[in-house]
C-alpha cells in the first residue's frame, strides 16, 4: 500500500486542494471501513482517494473526509489519476473509474485530467426568506446578491447550495457560522454550500469559495463536483455556452489558489485540472493493519 500527497487543480506545488491517494496493489481488496475511516483522519486533507485497479483500463475509487465516506470528490480523483501516471502506473489515454456516484469516465493526458460528471439535476430553488438565512448565515445581507441570479441546488453527483454574491469584495468578506452553515447543509441534504461571484476581464468565469462543515471540512480550496454543478447553474442561467472551456478560480482566501476547467456540451459535463505530485509514503502498521476499530 503506497500513499501519496498529490496538490490537485494547481499550477504548482503546495497550491490547488491536497488530496491523500492510496494506490492499493492489484491483488488486494478494499481495508475495512473502519480503517479506511481511521486512515483518512490521521492523514487530515479534505478528502482521501483509496483506488483499486480492477481491469486494464477500470478503477474502483472510495472516498473519505476525515469524517464520512463520500459518493464522489472531484479533486480527489484528479489526484488519483495524476498519481497513477506520474508513478509511471498508468499512461496517457482513457480510463473508467467506479465510485459510489456511478461509473464516470476519465481522460489523462500530459499535463491535465479531466473527468466527467453524474447527469447534473436542477434539484431546488430558495424562496426569498430562505435566501436571507442563507447570506446571514455569513454575515452577509441580500444587498449581497446581484439582482439576476438566486440560490438554488444542483447535483453533479454530489448536491451543493450554490449561493451568488454580486462581487469579489463580498465573496472575501464573507465570515462562516459553521453551526448555521452545517445545520443550513443538513437541513437541504446538500454536502456544503459553494459561493461565488462572477468573473470579469481577467478571463475567470467566477470565483468561488466553497465550504462544508457538516462533512468536516470548514472551507476548501478545491472542489471539482461543486464546480460542475455550478458550470450546469451557469448554462441554465444563460451565462455560459455550451462547447467553451470555463474557469473557475478558488482557494485565494486560503492561499491555495486553484484553477478548475470545466466544458458543458448539453447534458455532458466535465471537469479538468492538473495535479502536482508532492509527498510520498507507506503505511507502518505491522503485520496486520486492519485490525483498528475491528
Amino acid at each position: 500500500m503506497k500513499i501519496y500527497v498529490v496538490d490537485a487543480f494547481a499550477e504548482e506545488l503546495f497550491k490547488g486542494n491536497q488530496a491523500g491517494v492510496v494506490l492499493l496493489d492489484k491483488e488486494e481488496a478494499f481495508p475495512p471501513e473502519s480503517f479506511m475511516k481511521s486512515l483518512a483522519a490521521e492523514l487530515k486533507h479534505s478528502e482521501t482517494a483509496l483506488v483499486k485497479q480492477t481491469g486494464e483500463d477500470m478503477f474502483d475509487i472510495r472516498y473519505f473526509t476525515p469524517e464520512a465516506e463520500v459518493e464522489l470528490c472531484g479533486h480527489a480523483t484528479i489526484a488519483s489519476f495524476a498519481a497513477m501516471r506520474d508513478t509511471g502506473r498508468i499512461h496517457i489515454g482513457e480510463y473508467r473509474a467506479g465510485t459510489l456516484a456511478g461509473e464516470l469516465a476519465v481522460s489523462l493526458e500530459r499535463r491535465m485530467v479531466w473527468m466527467d460528471m453524474a447527469e447534473p439535476e436542477y434539484r431546488y430553488e430558495f424562496s426569498a426568506r430562505e435566501r436571507g438565512q442563507l447570506y446571514d448565515a455569513y454575515g452577509l445581507d441580500l444587498s449581497s446578491a446581484p439582482g439576476n441570479l438566486v440560490p438554488g441546488i444542483v447535483s453533479t453527483g454530489l448536491c451543493d447550495i450554490l449561493l451568488p454574491v454580486k462581487d469579489r469584495e463580498s465573496l472575501y468578506k464573507a465570515v462562516m457560522d459553521q453551526e448555521r452553515v452545517a445545520a443550513l447543509s443538513k437541513q437541504y441534504r446538500a454536502v456544503g454550500i459553494h459561493m461565488f461571484c462572477l468573473g470579469g476581464s481577467d478571463g475567470g468565469t467566477a470565483y468561488c469559495r466553497n465550504f462544508a462543515p457538516l462533512v468536516g471540512i470548514p472551507e476548501e480550496s478545491a472542489t471539482g463536483t461543486s464546480n460542475g454543478a455550478l458550470t450546469y447553474y451557469l448554462r441554465r442561467n444563460g451565462i455560459i455556452e455550451d462547447g467553451a472551456v470555463n474557469t473557475f478560480v478558488q482557494g485565494e482566501t486560503m492561499g491555495k489558489e486553484s484553477r478548475i476547467y470545466t466544458r458543458i456540451t448539453g447534458e455532458k459535463i466535465r471537469v479538468g485540472g492538473s495535479g502536482k505530485l508532492c509527498m510520498e509514503c507507506s503505511l507502518c502498521a505491522g503485520e496486520c493493519p486492519w485490525t483498528i476499530g475491528d
